[in-house]
């Protein structure tokens, strides 16, 4: 029982550590890549509607760990203030608000969306530890504080940029499925599991599938 516990730990330890390296390398491209689209991106933006570049929020990470959650600005001024509005239509079927007609979110914002370039930012969330590459997608605290304790594995890993669902239905699974998929990840963590999702990620991103 010994050795099986320090075979686990020893695991555990490469995992951490392999994940970590990987979300540095990963975050460092990323962001080689922010800088040069930042002045083209940040002009369309700032052309298409009033307001900051950049939208800045507060989510919750593993274990409750709260942190500033960065992104390009997708949507108009003042929007997330008009949700109660629209929670009517909620198309999610769960905690989570979505809505294929926003809207809120502005032209540029739509193409920002459908090619995940909004999300750029988020390398900056990583590179700081905040945020891992793969991973559940960080929630509000609001949400976290609905969970019920199935819920809530999801939040025992780092919350990432990419995960199952993203690569498995992205935006048209309803909110159960994406939580049954976030926490099957919980459950079966490993850089095999990451690599592969990764390498997902990029077809899926360039072709669209389940953007909103």
């Amino acid at each position: 029982m010994v050795r099986q516990a320090l075979r686990k730990g020893f695991r555990n330890s490469v995992y951490r550590i392999g994940k970590r390296w990987m979300d540095i390398c990963g975050a460092l491209v990323g962001l080689a890549f922010f800088f040069i689209a930042f002045l083209p991106l940040s002009a369309l933006i700032k052309l298409d509607s009033r307001g900051p570049i950049f939208f800045v929020q507060t989510r919750v990470g593993q274990y409750g760990h709260r942190f500033k959650f960065i992104k390009f600005r997708t949507m108009k001024v003042g929007a997330y203030l008009k949700q109660w509005e629209l929670d009517n239509l909620n198309e999610s079927g769960g905690l989570t608000f979505k809505l294929q007609h926003d809207p809120r979110i502005t032209r540029v914002g739509r193409f920002l969306r459908r090619t995940s370039l909004d999300e750029i930012p988020q390398f900056w969330n990583v590179l700081f530890g905040q945020m891992t590459l793969v991973g559940p997608r960080p929630p509000l605290l609001r949400e976290v504080s609905q969970y019920n304790d199935i819920q809530k594995v999801r939040m025992t890993v780092p919350q990432g940029m990419t995960g199952l669902w993203q690569v498995r239905g992205r935006s048209n699974l309803k909110f159960d499925a994406m939580v049954d998929l976030d926490v099957h990840y919980a459950l079966h963590a490993g850089l095999r599991l990451d690599m592969k999702i990764l390498a997902a990620t990029l077809p899926t991103v360039f072709l669209g599938r389940g953007a909103v």
